[in-house]
């Protein structure tokens, strides 16, 4: 079924169906990467620190074929190629076909392919696979998230002092001020421990699984959050920007906690921010 070319009108999808495809497009270009892993690849620079190799070409090209037939007339919002099929349709997918490129081309096993999908502007649904770990992170809209099946919840820790911690910084670090190295080193003297995964999406549902207690970022992009921002949400989870505000795919902030501790997270980076 999943392999059918055959169009489903838009007003006939069913959020099964759009899963479906979202979870064998994930693992289609799972099994990709892990061939590109064993085969060797390509790498290109697109500045001295932000990298791009033919496994994120070709893996965003399996996730476009898998969900263009399906569903042609959709649109796509992907990393490498940007705004694709750009049609009326209410439902964009937003497409990250490797987060963790730098942690691939090095050989370290913490990547991911993510696929969110949008409804009228509102995130509902997210797939992120670890094809490393064999791990796949799923969540619906009033669906709740699940781990390989199972569901998933975010954890019970009341405060920052025993929180884990984890997060991540943008390619431009030696360019911009605004490089989040003054948060890190607020939060290192708050946590009870600090992570640097190199891939937002798994940390967005390690937040989800309660794998980590709380997640924060700057300068982050659609595809970085589209998937786990609903994962995280399906969890129970909270998510908002720096401010408070609910959360934007389109913004550049992201805080992710299990909500018992979102507004002590809130307090470090409101103190940051005038300290900056």
């Amino acid at each position: 079924m999943l392999q059918s070319r055959v169009p489903i009108a838009e007003e006939s999808l069913s959020k099964d169906r759009l899963l479906e495809t979202a979870i064998a497009a994930s693992r289609a270009a799972g099994a990709l990467l892990l061939k590109y892993t064993a085969d060797g690849f390509h790498v290109e620079y697109k500045n001295p620190i932000n990298l791009v190799t033919d496994a994120d070409r070709a893996a965003e090209q399996c996730v476009i074929d898998h969900i263009r037939s399906r569903f042609p007339s959709h649109r796509l919002l992907a990393e490498e190629r940007g705004s694709v099929a750009q049609a009326p349709s209410p439902y964009l997918w937003i497409i990250d076909p490797l987060d963790g490129t730098t942690n691939f081309a090095h050989g370290y096993p913490a990547y991911c392919v993510s696929i969110g999908l949008e409804y009228n502007g509102r995130c509902i649904l997210g797939v992120i696979y670890d094809p490393s770990r064999d791990e796949l992170f799923t969540a619906i809209e009033q669906g709740g998230a699940q781990l390989n099946g199972r569901p998933i919840h975010v954890s019970e820790t009341t405060t920052l002092d025993s929180s884990l911690l984890v997060t991540g910084f943008a390619y431009d670090i030696r360019e911009t001020p605004r490089n989040n190295l003054d948060h890190f080193c607020k939060f290192a003297l708050k946590a009870q421990g600090l992570r640097r995964t190199g891939s937002a999406a798994l940390d967005l549902c390690y937040v989800a699984a309660g794998r980590f207690d709380g997640f924060w970022e700057v300068r982050l992009n659609p595809w970085d959050m589209a998937a786990g921002s609903v994962i995280v949400r399906e969890a129970a989870g909270r998510l908002t920007d720096f401010s408070g505000k609910d959360l934007s795919i389109y913004g550049q902030e992201l805080v992710a906690s299990n909500g018992h501790i979102h507004e002590a997270m809130l307090t470090v980076l409101s103190q940051e921010s005038r300290h900056s």
